[in-house]
């Protein structure tokens, strides 16, 4: 008789961290099963407006600092008919 190779190859998964902690303005707010030991969130469940009912400030100057920070340097401008009107 011969032996079936195994189904599935091994160490293919990453390690998985059944304990991570969920950190929300330096405190943990909860813990989740996940492929990293910790995670820090902007927002979550907790804070978001939509879950609570209430008003919260949202730190959109950052949002929008680094979103110029990643499109810098002519991003949209790198196609060969950018910024021009659309031809016919």
């Amino acid at each position: 008789m011969y032996s079936l190779p195994p189904a599935m190859k091994s160490d293919t998964h990453p390690k998985f961290f059944p304990e991570c902690k969920v950190f929300f303005r330096g405190d943990v707010v909860m813990t989740v099963g996940a492929t990293v030991p910790e995670m820090h969130v902007e927002v979550w469940s907790g804070s978001h407006p939509f879950y609570t009912g209430q008003k919260s400030f949202v730190d959109t100057a950052g949002r929008v600092e680094r979103f110029q920070r990643k499109f810098a340097g002519g991003y949209f401008g790198k196609g060969k008919d950018a910024g021009g009107p659309a031809k016919k």
